[in-house]
């Protein structure tokens, strides 16, 4: 892994950029060759009007068709673009109307000193979202809900889920990727019946691999409706079986929603530590 860079380049500095979009019509945040993809999108856009070729790094390597309400990245960009009397509040303006409207720039900020948006992050947070027993899912969120066709138990659910908490090895429930590490730490993963009657999971780890939170539900599923034992999730764990790929759930019911960072004399530290771990 190349190391990452920590810091600016003078004469640039790095912007903090929030972002929200509905994943329903990309594939995934990260660029590929003949897609349409986020971090296509945001770059030309930065790129455009900062007349610099622009890269971005991005919190969370959303799957296709993920959502975000809370992603974050972070752009070094030209001091000159500043010349101008642009703010960051003009900044925003100017790349939501370049920006299609499935994706939006929430806030722009000036990243604090040692801020690596992967890096520096401690932990991310998703839901997860389900409509089950064939009930009809509203047309406005066909988009943002799962469906399933059996009665799902949310106490039987939640039993399941705990199984999986801690540092672990979730090779089970990751998509092999080359170089890539596949131990995190599942700090939570609960289950609750909303009062739109969806059922609700809130799953936070430090990080997640390719497909695993969708991994994890569709297991999680399998106990909750009657084919397996909670049992069975264990040994999937500590067996490193990989999940059955007519399992994993759709991308459609996820959604990053927040990304925590430590207090801004830790952010360096938190990012070295970080890549210490990854390499």
């Amino acid at each position: 892994m190349a190391a990452p860079t920590l810091f600016p380049e003078s004469g640039f500095r790095r912007l903090r950029l929030d972002i929200a979009y509905d994943g329903t019509h990309f594939f995934g945040w990260a660029t590929q060759p003949g897609h349409r993809t986020l971090q296509d999108l945001i770059e030309e856009a930065i790129s455009r009007i900062s007349q610099t070729n622009i890269d971005s790094i991005v919190a969370g390597r959303t799957d296709a068709g993920v959502h975000a309400t809370g992603q974050v990245i972070h752009v070094d960009v030209p001091d000159a673009m500043f010349e101008r009397d642009l703010t960051y509040l003009d900044l925003r303006y100017k790349l939501n109307r370049i920006l299609d409207e499935d994706v939006r720039i929430m806030n722009v900020s000036d990243a604090p000193e040692g801020f690596h948006a992967r890096f520096s992050a401690l932990r991310r947070y998703y839901s997860y979202k389900i409509l089950d027993n064939n009930d009809v899912i509203a047309p406005l969120s066909r988009h943002d809900v799962a469906s399933w066709y059996r009665p799902l138990n949310a106490d039987r659910m939640n039993e399941a889920s705990a199984l999986l908490l801690g540092h672990h090895d979730f090779a089970a429930f990751c998509k092999f990727k080359v170089g890539g590490t596949t131990i995190r730490t599942l700090e939570k993963y609960e289950w609750h019946r909303s009062d739109e009657g969806l059922l609700v999971a809130d799953v936070v780890a430090d990080a997640f691999c390719y497909s695993m939170v969708r991994n994890l539900v569709g297991a999680v599923v399998c106990v909750a409706d009657g084919r397996q034992s909670p049992a069975w999730i264990a040994q999937l764990l500590a067996n490193k079986e990989r999940v059955s790929d007519s399992l994993v759930f759709p991308a459609r019911g996820l959604t990053l929603y927040q990304v925590d960072y430590p207090n801004n004399d830790q952010l360096l530290e938190r990012a070295k530590i970080t890549v210490a771990k990854r390499g």
